[in-house]
């Protein structure tokens, strides 16, 4: 029966093991759920880039702060049992196995012994050791080693090793290489007494050094310092010179040592084999004796750990992943103010000396030079505290299901009673107000007596602002509630109030459970603070009063500090990366310049100056891991990225590995030739479809927690060419070839439709040819009509010799007349005579009635053609109806050639007794010469496409002037 209860209670006690020993504060474990898929974790290393690399027995990983990427057999792994992978400054990630099978990483690519050759050459019968300087890796085997392979730019060289020559059956272990002089440490493990042997690897000659090396001694080293581990026993020396060791200091401890590590700050840490890990605050460098160390990670095997360039210490263990915390955090918990400060804090105030911490349970704390002590109200109780509230010595703690009335000088604690408890607020001297789901109740604590003040219903919070009102929230609405009247009048509205608080005489601030925070006085509300102006939630829990012009506050997802600039507001956010033990904020109180933080993890103290002090920007890039065009990934970032249609859709793969940020990671970028608008994306891939064609730069940051953004962005040029058909030459070839297609369709239609025109123009010509020779058919018996008229009149007379004189000139007109008519076009010469020999004809006619005159200009050439028989009809008119009519004076015909304005101006003008109009001149003399010459015009328009206008006028009765004006202009061409 004893044995086994005490089976049993062994099992409770390694089950609630966690429970008892100490949580780290800030302490991050990475496992299975997060993508660390394997059950052992071996060595871990940093490349240049800031990830952190993972040897393990399921493959090795990449971790960039958000995301493992795991490297198996799917990606070209033989041996999946990876010890170390070793980052190389080329790029290169070499991959160190259990046994052989070795390779290594190149552009995301894992390159074996079947895709390089070179590798095969690495062989071992037993584990290999390494040493590497950032460029080359030199691999052997500890047990009797015969070479020395170095990987370099995917090259293996051998160096043969000699130094057993002696006696072949002694046998050596190398313990390290110095890769900067080359010298290969040995020890002989037949002879323990044998000194230490420094071997130069390629001069092969071998130099004894002054320390001898025990059997069970295990060598580890840091540059100079070597640290040689005996069970439980290490010895540090350092290198004087290449082969004089001095001793520095022995130090033991009660386990046996598992593993020695010294991280970059020279610090050592000690792996136990019974689990966790001791770390010595002193360093190497200081050569101060070893304190005693602080012991981390309690229960868990620790087989690598590492200090990152952050200062960042990283663990691996057996079985249960890896661990991380920060640099902060680990000073923290190094230098801890409080032991034993793990438990989940759900109220906190302070009194004149003391930090008051209410729990998850019927227990409390009290914080007093750098301890806490303990009160339990009720064993085994799970209620959690709501509020405490302090007057001196006096203090309350308010739970949710009980008020607790505690004396500091005397210790003296009294449960006053079962509440259905909401908060506790001070109210006046030697009383507190209790807000519960019955109502609002005043308690005078030195007489011990209860005052309701609202009944029957939810307060949630109180604050008192005048001698007699109060503010009280409930559920939904804040209320003004008058203590002596009792009358209770609605304030605000639909708004869950958690906490109020006075900023000022008449300013008050009060905390939502959904609404952020609202700043207003008795009247009306001043601001409301949201997640749009800076929260990280907008339910928040409490509110601390730094001073008028700044106040904390707590929530779910950090710590904020908001700080009034007239009608400004600085949001500062604060979170566990800071080095609050857990978002989990339940309050804060401060004290000078100390912030005291009640969290879910336990009591964090930071400094009010430190945390304002804190960078607001980080000190890396995001990285460009691999950009994929279309199906095909490209490793090599380096090159420039050129692409076309239709392989014009881009993914970029980033990373920013501020691991600080816990996987709080955002980019802000932009593509400069898409768009000048910053996005802001939590996917590590920005992806860009279709990109059109052009020169474009990504830029990006990384963002961490609380928003810091990176320093600088990573910028990457890329280009997408266009297709033939997009160039600028195909398109000034498509238009130039549209240009002309149009123009030939263009003059094809409008060929087209001249040809038409043509040939309608034919007929019309045809028709206006047949037109014309009938007008001159029309023309030639009119005139000889009038001719015959005239010769009829003389011999009427009987006057024999006019009539003889006038048939010569009238044979002379008649042949010229046959002979004009035949043709279209005649000189101005020609017209001139042929003008003079009818007037002529006509003056002998009419017994000298009128004169005439004939006048052409030097500007006119007599050579220019006009048409023919066109001036006749016009003179012909002027003389029937001008001159014919009048009997007071002579009558005179004027007919001028002058060339004006680039046309042949022909003016005919007569003293007659003139014409008031075109119209009447053609209607009422009947002039059937003037309508033909009227329509032959028309016709050489139509038919010559001859330019001829028409001017007819009377001038006016004047003194000075009488008669008819017919001026003809007529574009000239030369005969």
């Amino acid at each position: 029966m004893k044995k086994s209860t005490l089976f049993i209670s062994f099992l409770l006690l390694i089950f609630l093991s966690p429970f008892f020993f100490p949580q780290i504060p800030g302490l991050v474990n990475y496992g299975e759920e997060s993508g660390l898929n394997n059950s052992y974790t071996y060595n871990l290393s940093q490349d240049h880039n800031g990830f952190i690399w993972v040897g393990s027995d399921n493959g090795f990983f990449r971790f960039d702060g958000k995301e493992f990427i795991q490297y198996s057999k799917k990606s070209g792994l033989k041996n999946l049992e990876i010890l170390s992978s070793l980052p190389l400054d080329n790029g290169e990630v070499f991959i160190f196995p259990f046994l052989n099978d070795f390779a290594y990483l190149k552009n995301g690519h894992i390159i074996n012994s079947d895709s390089n050759k070179e590798l095969r050459k690495i062989q071992f019968k037993y584990n290999a050791n390494y040493s590497y300087d950032h460029q080359s890796v030199y691999i052997f085997t500890s047990y009797n080693p015969e070479n020395i392979y170095v990987f370099k730019d995917e090259k293996v060289t051998t160096i043969p090793l000699h130094f057993n020559t002696h006696n072949s059956s002694d046998i050596y272990y190398a313990l390290t290489l110095d890769s900067a002089t080359h010298l290969l440490y040995l020890s002989n493990k037949n002879n323990s007494k044998e000194n230490i042997l420094a071997y130069d690897i390629f001069t092969g000659k071998k130099t004894t050094c002054n320390i001898p090396l025990g059997k069970e001694v295990t060598l580890y080293r840091k540059d100079d310092f070597f640290i040689f581990k005996e069970k439980r026993k290490i010895t540090i020396y350092q290198l004087c010179n290449k082969f004089i060791f001095k001793k520095i200091q022995t130090y033991s401890v009660k386990e046996n040592i598992h593993q020695v590590i010294v991280d970059k700050n020279y610090r050592i840490w000690l792996c136990i084999e019974e689990g966790g890990a001791l770390y010595f605050r002193e360093t190497l460098k200081d050569h101060k004796k070893l304190t005693t160390p602080i012991p981390f990670l309690s229960g868990n095997i620790i087989n690598h750990l590492m200090v990152d360039r952050d200062n960042n210490t990283w663990f691996s263990t057996r079985n249960n992943g890896v661990y991380f915390i920060t640099e902060k955090f680990l000073k923290s918990y190094v230098h801890l103010p409080v032991r034993n400060n793990s438990a989940y804090i759900t109220a906190i105030s302070k009194n004149d000396n003391n930090i008051l911490l209410g729990y998850n349970e019927s227990k409390a704390g009290i914080y007093n030079s750098h301890a806490i002590r303990d009160l339990v109200f009720e064993e085994n109780r799970k209620i959690e505290h709501k509020a405490i509230v302090s007057d001196s010595n006096m203090v309350f703690f308010g739970l949710s299901r009980s008020l607790v009335q505690y004396n500091m000088a005397t210790g003296q604690k009294q449960i006053l009673g079962d509440f259905n408890l909401k908060s506790i607020v001070p109210y006046t001297n030697n009383s507190i107000l209790i807000c519960s789901s019955e109502g609002l109740t005043s308690y005078h604590y030195p007489s011990r007596q209860y005052t309701e003040m609202i009944r029957q219903e939810r307060v949630y919070t109180a604050l008192p602002y005048d001698k007699d009102s109060l503010f009280a929230g409930s559920f939904k609405d804040l209320y003004k509630f008058n203590t002596k009247t009792k009358e209770k009048k609605l304030f605000l509205e639909d708004y869950y109030f958690t906490d109020l608080k006075k900023l000022s005489s008449t300013v008050y601030v009060g905390t939502t459970n959904r609404n952020g925070i609202i700043i207003f006085t008795n009247h009306k509300i001043l601001h409301k603070l949201s997640e749009n102006t800076g929260l990280p939630t907008n339910q928040i829990k409490k509110i601390e009063v730094e001073n008028e012009k700044a106040f904390w506050a707590s929530t779910n997802s950090g710590l904020s500090r908001v700080e009034i600039t007239g009608s400004r507001f600085r949001i500062n956010n604060f979170t566990q990366p800071d080095g609050l033990p857990s978002n989990l904020v339940a309050g804060c109180v401060i004290k000078n310049d100390t912030i005291y933080v009640g969290t879910s993890k336990g009591l964090g103290i930071l400094s009010v100056k430190d945390l304002l002090m804190q960078q607001k920007l980080i000190e890396k890039k995001a990285i460009i891991n691999s950009v994929m065009i279309g199906h095909k990934e490209f490793f090599n970032v380096n090159q420039k990225f050129i692409s076309q249609a239709p392989e014009n859709d881009i993914m970029f793969n980033l990373s920013f590995p501020d691991y600080v940020s816990q996987g709080k990671i955002r980019y802000k970028y932009k593509v400069e030739g898409l768009g000048e608008s910053w996005l802001i994306s939590s996917s590590p891939k920005i992806i860009l479809n279709s990109v059109p064609p052009g020169e474009y730069i990504l830029k990006v940051f990384g963002l961490g927690y609380n928003g810091r953004q990176a320093t600088i962005p990573t910028e990457m040029y890329f280009e997408i060419k266009p297709q033939f058909w997009q160039t600028w030459w195909f398109r000034t070839l498509l238009i130039v070839g549209g240009t002309a297609l149009l123009f030939i369709l263009i003059n094809w239609y409008f060929q087209k439709k001249r040809n038409k025109k043509l040939e309608t123009l034919y007929y019309e010509k045809k028709i206006a040819e047949l037109e014309l020779q009938a007008i001159k058919a029309q023309i030639n018996p009119h005139f000889i009509y009038n001719c015959l008229n005239s010769i009829q009149f003389l011999l009427y007379k009987k006057d024999y010799e006019e009539t003889e004189n006038y048939l010569n000139i009238f044979s002379q007109m008649i042949r010229k007349t046959l002979y004009y008519s035949e043709k279209t076009f005649m000189p101005v010469k020609e017209e001139v005579e042929y003008l003079s020999l009818y007037l002529n004809m006509e003056k002998l006619r009419l017994k000298e009635q009128f004169e005439y005159t004939i006048k052409v200009s030097e500007t006119v050439n007599e050579n220019w053609v006009i048409p023919s028989l066109l001036i006749q009809p016009f003179v012909e008119n002027a003389i029937k109806h001008g001159i014919a009519s009048i009997t007071d004076r002579k009558g005179k015909i004027g007919i001028f050639f002058d060339y004006i304005n680039a046309s042949l101006c022909i003016t005919i003008e007569d003293n007659g007794v003139g014409i008031n109009s075109v119209n009447q001149s053609i209607t009422k003399t009947g002039s059937f010469g003037v309508r033909l010459s009227q329509k032959r015009i028309e016709t050489f328009k139509q038919l010559f496409e001859t330019h001829i206008t028409l001017e007819i006028k009377s001038f006016p009765e004047q003194e000075s002037k009488h008669g008819t004006q017919i001026k003809l202009y007529i574009t000239p061409y030369e005969n």
